[in-house]
């Protein structure tokens, strides 16, 4: 049988039943498994889902927090050819309705977690469910199969992975302009190379012991997970990230790795002066930053109580299967003094005062990124940020291909969303999202390049820029500002103490260029 893809994520199960035969690969609470122990049951699960009638390109939908059963159900499904459907635990009930309207799973995997969830569903509704499994204890009142019911004891040497139609591995959500959920088809070929790049770039290995911080519902969690893997690496695997514990599994597992968003990263930092441990946690070698950019404060304070970690940063999105671009922030074997807010590969620092924006380094090796700029005739170097190549999806779920094969698709080049540009040096800087842009008197003014601006003055300490209707602009460029202690606004608003908070309108076409030099009419100190 012919088949849409090369690669397969299960590729991975071979050489871990032999790297890590008789060592551990998983913890999870007080179960523990050895390479062969955790590939064996992949294998047998995904024996008794092909038994069971679980067909090439249907769907099972998980909805779980993290546990090495889950890693096994996202394997195993794949294995045999179907499609895993990841669904958010903080999903309200109609998110959840909405999802599985959507993409019409076989098959609904729960743990004890949300065994309440699947009454309140009403899944009987959703005609193509036609099992309900369980991870885990057996709940009452309910007719279904328990995860170790799959299971088959013996599994034929002939029984080998395969793939569904267009090479489909999982349809991970992601928020859409319309708010609601939509389903972003990832292929096995594209979690392969995300993999591939993340142990290059970020250096993973078998020796890593990787402490699993991010759900297992988002791309970045999958992927990472995937990743470590693939390199052989040994994972603690918590139900969801927890500051203290995840402390305490870094002590006593000695954890090399993990990933963190800015709230992570925050609350890891704040749990550490709370507990007043500030001893260094010299065994993290890897921490990967994504989902936004580390503040000066966080990466110093990481730097400090993660002294041998390489600290990075990624940008990516759900529809590039996780990261597009990596940035260092911190290498302990570098110069520590010069390396806080800047990347190692060198980054224009002057471009950031021109432009304003972060920057979020150099794409990966394997993804291909261009500047769009709407109007050709102008010198200006910003405009959309697009990418294409074997990372991007396939497809969003709920909208048809059209006819365009899996190999056409990788040429296409898809719009981020987000408003950007490339400097001398090869990396990225983002300025904004596109739906956030305002059409002032029929120029594109850009949100965060005015804040930039705004920010420089010494009176203003925040500022969020929107646009409001006006007859004549079509939109106004309207700002709040926050002001420093001891300054105020001396024009004819009144204020009642200098020593308060002051939140003030200012509504005028092109503000920014009115304050690059400090001279914001009516700002006094």
């Amino acid at each position: 049988m012919a088949s849409f893809s090369q690669s397969h994520i299960c590729q991975c199960l071979s050489r871990l039943a032999v790297l890590r035969r008789d060592s551990t690969l998983t913890i999870c609470g007080n179960r523990q498994r050895t390479g062969r122990q955790f590939v064996e049951e992949v294998l047998s699960l995904a024996r008794g889902l092909a038994e069971l009638g679980l067909q090439r390109g249907e769907v099972v939908a998980i909805s779980a927090l993290n546990s090495d059963c889950y890693l096994q159900w996202l394997l195993a499904v794949t294995y045999v050819g179907g499609i895993v459907a990841p669904l958010n635990y903080r999903w309200s009930l109609e998110e959840y309705k909405y999802a599985l309207a959507a993409v019409s799973p076989v098959m609904v995997v729960v743990d004890e977690t949300f065994d309440g969830y699947l009454t309140d569903l009403q899944l009987s509704a959703i005609p193509s469910i036609r099992w309900h499994a369980f991870i885990g204890s057996q709940p009452a009142d309910m007719k279904e199969i328990k995860s170790e019911e799959f299971r088959t004891q013996e599994v034929s040497s002939s029984f080998d992975y395969t793939w569904a139609p267009e090479g489909a591995a999982i349809i991970c959500f992601t928020s859409g302009t319309s708010g609601r959920p939509k389903g972003v088809v990832i292929s096995h070929d594209a979690l392969i190379i995300q993999s591939l790049a993340k142990i290059a770039i970020v250096g993973y290995g078998e020796y890593d012991i990787y402490l699993h911080t991010a759900s297992l519902c988002h791309i970045g969690g999958i992927s990472s997970a995937l990743a470590m893997l693939m390199a052989g690496a040994c994972h603690i695997i918590t139900p969801k990230f927890e500051a203290e514990k995840a402390l305490k599994y870094i002590d006593d597992y000695q954890v090399t790795s993990f990933i963190t968003v800015p709230a992570i990263m925050s609350d890891l930092i704040s749990m550490i002066r709370v507990k007043k441990v500030i001893n260094e946690r010299r065994s993290v070698k890897k921490i990967l930053n994504g989902g936004g950019s580390l503040q000066g404060k966080l990466i110093k304070d990481a730097t400090k109580f993660f002294p041998m970690a390489k600290l990075q940063s990624a940008y990516g999105m759900t529809e590039g299967c996780s990261s597009l671009t990596f940035m260092t922030l911190y290498d302990p074997v570098g110069d520590i003094s010069n390396q806080l807010h800047e990347s190692l590969s060198g980054v224009d620092t002057s471009s950031s005062s021109q432009f304003g924006g972060s920057c979020v380094g150099k794409p990966a090796p394997h993804v291909e990124l261009k500047i769009h700029t709407e109007n050709t005739s102008t010198s200006s170097h910003m405009g959309k940020i697009l990418t294409r190549g074997p990372h991007l999806m396939l497809r969003y779920w709920d909208n048809n291909s059209s006819g365009i094969s899996t190999n056409q698709s990788k040429q296409i080049w898809h719009d981020t969303g987000d408003i950007g540009y490339l400097d001398g040096h090869g990396n990225l800087w983002l300025i904004g999202r596109t739906s956030g842009k305002i059409k002032s008197g029929g120029e594109n003014v850009y949100p965060e390049e005015v804040e930039a601006v705004l920010l420089q003055h010494p009176a203003i300490c925040s500022a969020v820029v929107i646009g409001v209707p006006n007859v004549r602009l079509g939109e106004m460029v309207v700002a709040c500002v926050q002001l420093r202690e001891k300054w105020l606004w001396d024009d004819k608003n009144t204020i009642n103490s200098c020593d308060q908070t002051q939140e003030l309108l200012l509504g005028q076409k092109r503000l920014w260029q009115h304050c690059r030099d400090e001279k914001l009419t009516g700002l006094v100190k």
